[in-house]
């Protein structure tokens, strides 16, 4: 081989490798930002749950609370609950039924 060419394969090669080093580079830069990314966001929904949790238990608490204190005035807001629930139901069959028939 002459000289020319042997500079041209040198210097391919070396472009080659150094494209080959940044691109390597930039694969484990964009590894480490996902992951960084990852572990935040799962930060952020521990601490979500964990409020959520702590949240819903004081809740529960204030309801027995209530339930203790008035215990015939829970009763009638559960039973009117589920009246409304019941009528809600009934209707949204009710519908369903009439677009069944005419459509």
């Amino acid at each position: 081989m002459n000289t020319d060419t042997e500079n041209t394969l040198a210097t391919t090669r070396r472009l080659a490798s150094e494209a080959l080093d940044r691109a390597s580079s930039t694969v484990k830069d964009l590894r480490s930002n996902m992951q960084d990314a990852a572990n935040r966001g799962m930060d952020a929904m521990s601490s979500r749950a964990s409020a959520a949790q702590r949240y819903m238990g004081e809740y529960a608490r204030t309801s027995q609370r209530y339930v203790a204190d008035n215990p015939m005035k829970a009763a009638l807001i559960a039973a009117a609950v589920g009246a409304a629930v019941a009528g809600i139901v009934i209707a949204m069959r009710h519908r369903r039924d009439l677009q069944d028939k005419y459509f």
